[in-house]
C-alpha cells in the first residue's frame, strides 16, 4: 500500500512545503492538496516548490475540477511541472464542490467531467485533441505522463471512474462503503473492456494517532460534514431509498446547512450533526495499532493507497507515528 499526505494550502506556503518534505522522509509517496483557490492559496504555484524540495514525491490536487481553469491551462500546468521535475504529478479531479460553491456556482455535470478527463490527460501527455472543432496539441511536451484519478460516490460517477479514469479516490475510510464503491468501479471497468486491476484505488480520510478518542473525534468531526455535502447531492438525485448504501446516506438527516468558510477545518460549527459513530467509521483514530488494523482491512478490499488528511492539532506527531509505527508495518 502506498501512502499520501493531503494538506490545505494555507499560508505560509513554506509550511506546506516543509510538511511534504517531512512526509517523504517518513515514507509517504504522494503529496496532495485541496484545490479551492478562493479558500486557500493557488496550489499549482506551491507544487513547484514541493517538487523542488523533494526527490520522488508525486504531487497533485485532491481534487481539481474542469471549470476553475480551462482544460488547456490545467493540462499545461501538469505538463510544465512534469517537464521540470520528471513526471511526478497526478491529476485528482471531481465535479468541483468547494471551488464552485464558494463563488456561488454549482458543481459541473458528470458529462463535462468525463469529457475533461481524456482531454487533460491527452494534452498533458503530448497527444492531439479536438475541441469545439479545433485541433489542439502542446507541441513542447516530450514523454509526458499524467494519470488522472477521479473522486466519486454515486453509481453514475463510479461507473465513469471504471470506464475512463486511471484511479479512484474515495473520501471515506469506511470499509463497507469502500467495498461497495470499489466493487462498482471494478465492475464498470470490466464491462468497458478494461482490466479492473489497472484502476488504482485510493482511500482518503483524516487520521489522528493518540489515545484521547473524545478529543480526536472533535478534531475530525469536520470530515463528516465535508463528505455530507456530496452525500446531500446523492440524496437529492437518488432519494433516500436509492442505490446508494444507507451506511453513507443516513447520517445527514440532521444536516441544516454549510458555510464553506470553515470547510475542512477542525471545530467547524456546521458539523454538529455528525455523530461519533460516523467519525469512527469515516476516519482513522486511536493508537497506532488501530490504524494498522483498519489499513489492513482496507488493503484486503483492494485499496492501493491511503491518503491522510492532516487537519488537526497534532500534525507532526501523527506524521511521525505513521513513519515509525504504521507505514513500515503495513508495507
Amino acid at each position: 500500500m502506498d501512502f499520501g499526505l493531503v494538506l490545505q494550502t494555507d499560508p505560509p506556503a513554506s509550511t506546506v512545503v516543509e510538511l511534504m518534505r517531512v512526509a517523504e522522509d517518513n515514507g509517504f509517496g504522494y503529496g496532495w492538496t485541496f484545490d479551492s483557490c478562493v479558500l486557500w492559496q493557488e496550489p499549482f504555484v506551491i507544487y513547484s516548490s514541493i517538487l523542488a524540495a523533494t526527490s520522488e514525491l508525486i504531487v497533485g490536487p485532491m481534487v481539481t475540477n474542469p471549470i476553475t481553469r480551462d482544460w488547456s491551462v490545467t493540462a499545461s500546468l501538469f505538463a510544465t511541472l512534469n517537464d521540470m521535475y520528471g513526471n511526478r504529478t497526478v491529476c485528482g479531479i471531481g465535479r468541483g464542490d468547494s471551488a464552485q460553491r464558494v463563488i456561488g456556482r454549482k458543481p459541473v455535470t458528470l458529462a463535462m467531467l468525463g469529457e475533461s478527463i481524456g482531454v487533460i490527460r491527452d494534452l498533458a501527455e503530448g497527444r492531439e485533441i479536438e475541441r469545439d472543432g479545433t485541433k489542439v496539441r502542446l507541441p513542447w511536451v516530450r514523454d509526458g505522463q499524467l494519470p488522472v484519478w477521479m473522486a466519486a460516490y454515486g453509481p453514475k460517477a463510479l461507473r465513469m471512474v471504471g470506464e475512463l479514469a486511471d484511479g479512484f479516490i474515495l473520501q471515506t475510510a469506511d470499509p463497507d462503503i469502500a467495498r461497495w464503491t470499489i466493487g462498482s468501479v471494478r465492475a464498470a471497468a470490466e464491462q468497458a473492456g478494461r482490466d479492473p486491476a489497472e484502476v488504482r484505488m485510493c482511500v482518503a480520510a483524516p487520521a489522528y494517532v493518540g489515545t484521547d478518542l473524545a478529543h480526536q473525534r472533535e478534531q475530525l468531526r469536520w470530515f463528516g460534514g465535508m463528505v455530507g455535502n456530496h452525500v446531500a447531492d446523492l440524496v437529492e438525485r437518488y432519494g433516500d431509498e436509492g442505490p446508494v448504501p444507507k451506511a453513507l446516506t443516513d447520517y445527514i438527516a440532521g444536516r441544516e446547512g454549510y458555510d464553506y468558510t470553515h470547510h475542512g477545518r477542525a471545530g467547524n460549527p456546521d458539523t454538529e450533526f455528525v455523530p461519533d459513530e460516523i467519525v469512527d467509521r469515516f476516519c482513522l483514530t486511536g493508537p497506532a495499532s488501530a490504524h494498522r488494523d483498519r489499513l489492513a482491512e482496507l488493503a484486503e478490499l483492494g485499496v492501493d493507497q491511503f491518503a491522510l488528511y492532516l487537519m488537526h492539532d497534532q500534525r507532526e506527531r501523527t506524521l511521525a507515528a505513521y513513519g515509525s509505527e504504521i507505514i513500515p508495518a503495513v508495507r
